[in-house]
């Protein structure tokens, strides 16, 4: 009776659970070591075409590097003197007037440059737009790289075409609306110089218009400034109507009469005044509010304030010719009809002025005013008369 019942309980038992739990005992090893055969042999064949990327394209084509948003700082910090003494290569910044002008004030302590220095003219161009007469200067300036460099400040909505070829191109500065005899045209200046300042390398500063030419080769100019002991700037005591006649006496205490000044709004002028000019917190605000039409401050602003600050640095004299004979309130304008032989021997001849407290016949370097037309003849006598 037991055995019957032991065989009944022995036939009542599912037959598949011991096979299938010794199944699992025995299999699953197995299966493990498969896996991780498969994991090993992903392993080490993507270490094998890893070393293969990295040796013949480089790491970048493995693993993209995501760089940080402050690592241009960091890289601009990590450089070496050629980040600080290198002009800008692109002018067109963002910053604003007043950041622009605190940027440029910033001067080195050292007098003595660490490095070879060759110093440089900054030829600033205020114009409107276009230059007409730029092929007159693009001859004046080729061969002349490394001792040069130029700045244009025109309306804001001029879009320059020059090619890339031409010393124009890309020269244009972040720029505003300037208004005759107004303040606006002095903040153009000041923004010129500024952008000018950037470049450790410019030492001498000179201001043009689209009507100006050179009257001489780039060799004579650059001797003829660089030699110089003054900057210039004309600065003249005017008793008329037009000179102390414009003066206000709020400009007291900073201005009195008798330091009030009229002069040329064309200039030449050293890094040191141009410093003056853009540090300047003291004169500005009383020229911007007491020099208005009929005072004419581009023709007081800077003549007053450096004779001021720096009246010994000064030639008093402008080196941009124009001719008033004509009369009214702007010089004559010369076109194709003017420009003859004889025209030409009249504005390098005849003419008497000192230089480094010595008399000269080199008076001026520069002329204005010239309209379009007058390109054509100016770039044919050109060659005879201005030697280039």
């Amino acid at each position: 009776m037991q055995s019957r019942v032991v065989q009944m309980v022995e036939e009542n038992k599912d037959p598949l659970v011991v096979p299938r739990t010794n199944g699992i005992t025995r299999a699953l090893p197995q299966r493990l070591l498969h896996l991780l055969m498969l994991f090993l042999f992903l392993c080490f064949t993507f270490s094998v075409a890893s070393i293969y990327m990295i040796k013949y394209f480089g790491f970048h084509s493995i693993v993209p590097t995501i760089k940080p948003s402050l690592l241009p700082c960091l890289e601009e910090e990590s450089k070496n003197l050629d980040s600080w003494i290198n002009p800008p290569s692109n002018l067109l910044h963002t910053m604003s007037d007043k950041e622009l002008l605190w940027r440029a004030s910033m001067v080195p302590r050292v007098k003595k440059y660490p490095f070879k220095r060759v110093p440089k003219i900054a030829f600033m161009f205020l114009t409107k737009g276009p230059l007409p007469l730029a092929p007159i200067w693009e001859r004046f300036f080729k061969g002349h790289q490394g001792f040069y460099s130029i700045y244009i400040h025109s309306l804001p909505s001029f879009e320059a075409d020059f090619p890339v070829s031409s010393v124009f191109y890309k020269r244009q500065i972040p720029s505003q609306v300037t208004e005759w005899g107004k303040m606006s045209m002095c903040d153009a200046e000041r923004r010129l110089l500024a952008n000018a300042l950037l470049d450790i390398s410019n030492e001498w500063f000179v201001l043009l218009s689209e009507s100006c030419i050179p009257l001489y080769n780039f060799n004579v100019i650059y001797k003829y400034i660089s030699q110089s002991k003054h900057s210039f700037v004309g600065a003249f005591d005017d008793p008329g109507p037009y000179g102390r006649g414009r003066y206000d006496e709020n400009m007291l205490p900073e201005v009195n009469v008798s330091q009030w000044r009229k002069g040329s709004q064309w200039f030449e002028m050293s890094r040191k005044l141009a410093l003056f000019i853009v540090e300047d917190t003291i004169f500005y605000p009383k020229f911007a509010e007491f020099c208005r039409p009929a005072c004419y401050v581009d023709e007081h602003y800077f003549p007053t304030m450096l004779t001021i600050q720096a009246s010994n640095l000064l030639a008093n004299r402008s080196i941009t010719w124009v001719d008033w004979s004509r009369g009214g309130a702007h010089p004559a304008t010369f076109g194709k009809s003017d420009i003859t032989e004889e025209f030409m021997k009249r504005m390098l001849q005849g003419q008497n002025c000192t230089y480094n407290n010595r008399n000269t016949s080199i008076c001026y370097l520069f002329a204005r005013k010239f309209a379009p037309s007058a390109l054509e003849p100016l770039f044919l006598l050109a060659p005879k008369y201005l030697g280039f």
